[in-house]
């Protein structure tokens, strides 16, 4: 009996779409979420793109190929996602608490790489941080450490300019 209600749920709903390698991978996630705050400005900038892969890369001792392979994956998943949920709770059970903090550092960085912080990338941080039981303390802490090496990084390049 269960069986045909749960059928004609399916058939009234559709088939679940299933995510491109999500629950084999949860890096996969990960770099969903990246692409998530990168375009949640609406201006998707080169300088993003290379310190999302610097950081992903450094963050889980990735090859090229690899990482290629986890990006294309990453961007099928993040194409049909609805909200952050389905990655975060991917997350939450690879990840323990310090690197779910990491991990909202590193988004954090990619935000700063375009030199400019935005409404919406705070929010979609601050909703990420939150389905990942990263506190507000946690997450503003972590933001403010790269809003200094952002800082730090504009301050060096401007004196070898001159």
């Amino acid at each position: 009996m269960f069986e045909r209600l749960r059928h004609f749920i399916d058939s009234l709903t559709g088939p679940a779409a299933p995510g491109p390698l999500l629950s084999e991978d949860y890096r996969v996630a990960i770099i969903a979420l990246c692409l998530q705050v990168m375009e949640a400005d609406g201006i998707v900038s080169a300088a993003e793109q290379a310190v999302m892969r610097q950081k992903v890369m450094e963050a889980y001792q990735l090859d090229a190929p690899t990482f290629e392979a986890l990006l294309a994956a990453g961007e099928s998943a993040e194409s049909v996602a609805i909200d952050y949920f389905r990655f975060t709770s991917e997350i939450k059970r690879h990840l323990d608490e310090d690197q779910c903090v990491a991990l909202i550092g590193m988004l954090w960085e990619i935000v700063y790489a375009d030199g400019s912080r935005s409404e919406m990338e705070d929010h979609v941080i601050w909703r990420v941080a939150d389905l990942l039981g990263v506190s507000g303390r946690d997450r503003i802490m972590k933001r403010q450490e790269a809003a200094r090496t952002h800082e730090h990084a504009e301050d060096d390049s401007s004196l070898v300019q001159q």
